[in-house]
């Protein structure tokens, strides 16, 4: 072991948050409203409110959630407080210049918000007041302080998002800190530095940061950074070691462009990096630390997004080893090629099964999966065989324990013959139905051989071929029927292996049953429904085994 081991031993442990010896960071979540501009993101209102909820729970301190009077969708979502702990945020510009800011519409309406706190955004950077507002320098800064005076006399947390701060700071520092100065001075709980271009380097905005904490306490700032040199988060960090005490960011770092801040690798940095958890706290305990891979994987769900499997902290890959070398050392002592316990964060260990894998990878991930064999049994060997042959056909376990099971079973000869498929057929047919309306239907026959009895079952759907053969074939299992009545596709992945004429499609289908277990199987076909049918043949056969059901 090295000698930096004991130092990771620390990190793996987090602090407790409610340290009163810490310095607190308050952390701001901006994806229903700054993550909203990602493109292909479209939040409906239901979506805002469970993404809310989820915020909420996790014990994110502040939550936006957009533009009240921007659109009725935004406005629908004001009318109520979704949160319970954390604060409620409403996003807007400043007064217009030559009206006040009791007598501006946009104000009104963040004033009617049901908010617990308004954000106000303002150029700070004085090229943008220049050409893109067109006012002078003192029209911006009387815009700013009237604002912010409003909102607070109005009993309102106050919050200052300084747009361009870094680019306005490095081509004019003194209106950039007037602008920041402005804000404090009129009432604002934060003033919040935005790079919002993306282009500034973390000793950059250490330096800046420290200059803007010499006219606003740090436990008045925040920093905004937005990705475009894949920096927002180490700039987040290093405005927390300058004296920052408010972190705003999205979660899987959304955002317009190349995305905001990560809230989701921030929190697992301030919580279980020793260099942080020792001088601050925030408001996720550990409890709810380990939920952040959950959260993290919901919302690219509710997008209908991938996850990024290399996502620090949450990724699939994250603390998953290919190579063979780093398994066996993995298998030895995690701590090896792990900088943290994945547990923390509800993430797992995963050594992969894979033709850069070897028989240490093979065995442990059997172990994992319930399946028990010796190093030296020659069985093994077939397994890794036939494993690598299905991987070069385009199959890939790593998100399929359930077919990786299986087929370890089959090979080591512990698979029972529950059933066979003789034939199936999927048929796609539009047409009119009674009420004149053009309709989409499909039809699915299956015939299966349970034992000495042959069955046929015939099922239709207007959710689609892969969904009227998933009826049809739990429709009539013979005597293993009762063992399959609480089983139901939750979910269903199409990835393409290869592209061109000759492109190979892999299906995933997650499972589940009345218990709640969640299981994944996988298919793979140049024809997408044979790859499905595949799927669900294999889910329905890991029912069984669960079952314990015998041929």
């Amino acid at each position: 072991m090295s000698a930096e081991a004991p130092a990771t031993l620390a990190e793996a442990a987090p602090r407790k948050g409610g340290d009163a010896t810490l310095a607190r960071i308050h952390l701001f979540d901006t994806t229903l409203r700054d993550g909203a501009q990602t493109t292909g993101v479209d939040f409906s209102l239901d979506d805002k409110r469970a993404v809310a909820a989820m915020l909420d729970k996790l014990g994110i301190d502040y939550v936006e959630g957009g533009y009240p009077g921007a659109n009725p969708l935004d406005t629908a979502f004001f009318a109520q407080k979704p949160t319970k702990r954390a604060k409620f945020a409403a996003f807007g510009m400043t007064k217009r210049a030559g009206r006040s800011a009791s007598n501006d519409p946009g104000i009104a309406a963040l004033l009617d918000a049901k908010a617990d706190a308004i954000v106000f955004v303002a150029k700070s950077w004085d090229y943008h007041v220049h050409v893109a507002l067109e006012i002078s320098l003192e029209d911006n800064l009387d815009g700013i302080r009237d604002s912010v005076a409003t909102a607070k006399a109005a009993g309102r947390e106050v919050m200052l998002d300084c747009e361009h701060f870094f680019d306005g700071y490095k081509a004019n520092p003194d209106y950039a800190l007037a602008c920041a100065r402005a804000a404090y001075e009129a009432g604002a709980r934060w003033v919040v530095l935005c790079d919002t271009n993306g282009g500034t380097l973390p000793d950059e905005i250490g330096r800046i940061v420290a200059e803007v904490a010499k006219v606003v306490p740090g436990d008045n700032l925040g920093i905004h950074a937005h990705d475009d040199c894949g920096c927002a988060v180490a700039n987040s960090l290093a405005a927390v070691e300058a004296g920052v005490r408010q972190i705003q960011g999205t979660l899987n770092g959304l955002g317009e462009r190349c995305g905001n801040a990560n809230l989701v690798t921030l929190i697992g940095a301030l919580k279980l990096k020793e260099r942080y958890n020792r001088r601050f706290s925030v408001g996720v305990g550990e409890a709810e630390l380990g939920e952040l891979t959950h959260v993290s994987r919901a919302l690219d769900e509710m997008l209908n997004r991938a996850p990024n499997r290399h996502a620090p902290f949450v990724g699939a890959s994250a603390f998953t080893t290919k190579a063979g070398i780093h398994a066996s050392a993995v298998l030895k002592d995690p701590r090896t090629y792990e900088h943290v316990a994945p547990d923390l964060v509800g993430n797992v260990r995963k050594v992969l099964v894979s033709d850069q894998g070897g028989k240490s990878n093979l065995v442990a991930e059997l172990e994992r999966i319930g399946v028990t064999i010796g190093r030296d049994d020659p069985r093994l060997s077939r397994v890794l065989e036939e494993l690598k042959e299905k991987e070069a056909q385009g199959y890939a376990f790593e998100g399929a324990d359930a077919s990786f099971y299986l087929l370890a079973k089959r090979i080591l000869g512990e698979l029972p013959a529950y059933f066979e498929i003789e034939r199936f057929t999927a048929n796609v047919e539009r047409r009119y139905n009674a009420l004149g309306e053009l309709v989409t239907f499909s039809e699915a026959i299956v015939k299966v051989k349970v034992g000495e009895e042959s069955l046929i079952s015939v099922a239709e759907s207007a959710l689609g071929p892969v969904n009227a053969l998933d009826l049809a074939l739990r429709k009539d299992l013979g005597r293993y029927q009762s063992l399959i009545g609480g089983l139901r596709l939750v979910d269903y992945k199409v990835r393409v292996f290869q592209g061109g004429t000759d492109a190979v499609t892999r299906v995933l289908i997650e499972s589940a049953d009345e218990t709640g277990e969640r299981w994944t199987t996988v298919g793979v076909s140049a024809n997408i429904i044979d790859a499905s049918f595949q799927a669900l043949v294999d889910s329905i056969t890991y029912k069984l085994m669960r079952e314990g059901a015998t041929a």
